[in-house]
């Protein structure tokens, strides 16, 4: 109810007089993740998302269109768990059906990003028509929950890319639905999206699945 009635008053005050810290915060994490990810050529032109979870109800995400090495603040913006900006003429992501479908099924997850890598589109391209990278004995597996040896396997699940993102949406929850702790999925010829208890924990994770795909890519190329 809070956050109703300050939504009320945006239109008569403007967003840059409420406080929502939370909010605040988010935004700028995710201008500095963009930023990141830009210079490390993880999103060429306006690819890629991001989003951090503000509480129960809301997200914050990043605008359609966006290059990503120049994303402000004012480039991020609010949105209930069915994708509908909030007190904005600007327009979410039309990925946002993805981020918020993994806020509504993993009320563990803070964060949620979305890079497009050339190893890693060129990667699923390659193993098409498997539906899953497995990687195995790799040491940065032990970034992710569980993992705590380098003799270990990492599955990550590969779906077909598509427009209908509601669509897609929902092939990713039923798979969510029977594996739980998946740290992320990819979308073939397109990109990865991976998640964390905050952005930090996300970041961390989206690293260290482009070094598996830059090294699975080499592997399979370089022979």
């Amino acid at each position: 109810m809070k956050y109703i009635y300050l939504f009320l008053l945006m239109p008569l005050f403007g967003f840059a007089s409420l406080e929502i810290p939370d909010f605040a915060k988010s935004a700028d994490e995710l201008v500095r993740v963009g930023h990141f990810f830009n210079d490390l050529h993880l999103c060429s032109a306006t690819a890629g998302n991001f989003s951090a979870r503000i509480d129960s109800d809301l997200i914050a995400i990043t605008v359609s269109g966006k290059h990503k090495g120049e994303l402000t603040t004012d480039d991020v913006i609010l949105v209930d768990l069915q994708g509908k900006a909030l007190h904005t003429s600007k327009k979410p992501s039309a990925e946002t059906a993805l981020h918020t479908l993994v806020y509504r099924q993993l009320p563990e997850v803070g964060s949620v990003l979305h890079t497009h890598s050339v190893s890693g589109t060129v990667l699923s391209r390659l193993l098409a028509p498997k539906t899953a990278l497995v990687t195995e004995g790799y040491e940065i597996h032990k970034v992710f929950t569980g993992i705590a040896t380098h003799e270990s396997t990492l599955e990550l699940p590969i779906f077909e890319n598509s427009q209908d993102y509601a669509a897609l949406a929902l092939q990713v929850a039923e798979y969510l639905k029977t594996h739980p702790g998946t740290p992320g999925f990819f979308l073939r010829g397109h990109g990865l999206y991976t998640w964390g208890k905050d952005v930090r924990e996300a970041k961390i994770r989206t690293e260290a699945f482009e070094f598996l795909f830059e090294c699975e890519l080499k592997s399979r190329t370089l022979h």
